[in-house]
């Protein structure tokens, strides 16, 4: 339910070398020629053909998206390529707002031409590379592509205090969390009287709670509150949930530390949670911050379906892992 990572911290040499490599790349590919084109069409133009013809049709939307461009730069694109006959636009017949682009028999030509070209590149650039070493540049390209993207996505979300504003939004994901993971009914914190106002139940100092904001979504949340009948130096952690779209990009590390960070400015000691011995990946992700398995519930929740408690001392701040680049859950 939670984003995982590994503690990671990349040296200096290695960050530098990295970055050394890549611009080599950028420049043997002549990206940073504007001129430059492979079979008529532009580096964009490239990118959005051969997407298209994997895809069969796809809107503008989707397509921003896919290739990390302002709707306004896929709209400009498109234009260029249907007026030279190699897209085509057509309306959704059960929706007429969505329009749905889709490549010409010609564009679908040019498609077929920019893959020979750049496979033809590929091989010929892979003859300088030892047999033995190919799936190791694969794999390490693919790995690191894929870390871009989540650190890129990961950067377009902030965490910050909730608002009363934001309660519909948090209790929609609460509920729609835990129902993906069958926590619901009798016993389980979906049917606590604040999830629809949490905003108003978690008041500073010895309560606090956030969201995570992405554009002008909440796409997560979590907090902190004296546990119910509890020691007063003790803590919970609760309703730490993330939708879909957002985890494993290394949200769940940040909350997490920002959690643990408010509740020893508070004065607690301990942090306790309760969840279900199913949750695997949060519970992987919990003994990753220094939590440490119970035989059974501290305080009194009320959450009696909850069958896996864990607690950690918040008296050393150097337990909780750095954020790193693998992902998990």
């Amino acid at each position: 339910m939670h984003c995982n990572h590994q503690a990671h911290t990349p040296d200096m040499e290695a960050i530098e070398s990295i970055r050394h490599a890549a611009r080599r790349l950028v420049r043997e590919l002549h990206l940073l020629d504007n001129r430059y084109c492979i079979e008529g069409l532009s580096f964009s133009e490239c990118h959005l053909v051969t997407e298209l013809e994997r895809l069969g049709r796809a809107t503008a939307s989707e397509l921003a998206e896919l290739l990390v461009l302002e709707k306004s730069t896929v709209s400009r694109l498109v234009k260029g390529l249907q007026r030279r006959g190699l897209l085509s636009i057509s309306m959704d017949a059960s929706d007429g707002r969505r329009r749905w682009l889709s490549l010409t028999a010609a564009g679908q030509d040019g498609a077929r031409r920019v893959h020979r070209h750049a496979r033809a590149q590929v091989s010929t650039a892979l003859d300088y590379v030892a047999g033995e070493e190919v799936p190791g540049l694969v794999n390490g390209l693919q790995r690191y592509a894929t870390a871009m993207r989540y650190s890129r996505l990961a950067a377009d979300c902030r965490i910050r205090p909730i608002r009363p504003g934001d309660d519909p939004a948090v209790a929609a994901i609460i509920r729609q969390v835990m129902t993906e993971f069958g926590a619901v009914g009798k016993g389980y914190s979906i049917q606590d009287p604040e999830v629809d106002a949490m905003s108003a139940h978690y008041q500073p100092p010895l309560a606090r709670f956030w969201v995570i904001e992405r554009g002008a979504r909440i796409v997560g949340c979590g907090g902190i509150a004296p546990l119910h009948g509890g020691a007063d130096d003790t803590c919970e952690l609760r309703k730490m949930y993330f939708l879909p779209e957002v985890r494993g990009l290394g949200l769940g590390t940040r909350l997490m530390n920002t959690c643990l960070e408010a509740a020893r400015a508070a004065g607690y000691r301990i942090c306790y949670l309760e969840t279900l011995a199913s949750m695997k990946g949060a519970r992987h992700l919990y003994r990753k911050h220094g939590f440490t398995d119970l035989d059974g519930p501290l305080g009194c929740t009320g959450h009696s379906a909850c069958n896996a408690w864990m607690q950690r001392p918040l008296t050393a701040a150097d337990t909780a892992p750095r954020q790193g680049t693998n992902s998990a859950d």
